[in-house]
């Protein structure tokens, strides 16, 4: 059987910058509330994906 190799650091980083480009879009939305509604779901599953990668980052170094 194949061993998966996962690097979590370069999850965190992705999920990272996600999270920042989501953040930009929310900022210059204008106040649109169909894009400010759904980047606040987006940014409450990337808030997921941070207690599940990068929180275990963390602790790794």
């Amino acid at each position: 059987m194949e061993t998966l190799q996962v690097d979590l650091k370069e999850m965190d980083a992705i999920i990272q910058d996600a999270k920042l480009k989501i953040m930009h879009l929310m900022e210059i939305s204008g106040g649109m509330q169909c894009v400010d509604r759904n980047c606040e779901r987006i940014l409450a599953s990337i808030k997921m994906l941070e207690l599940n990668i990068s929180d275990v980052v963390e602790f790794m170094d």
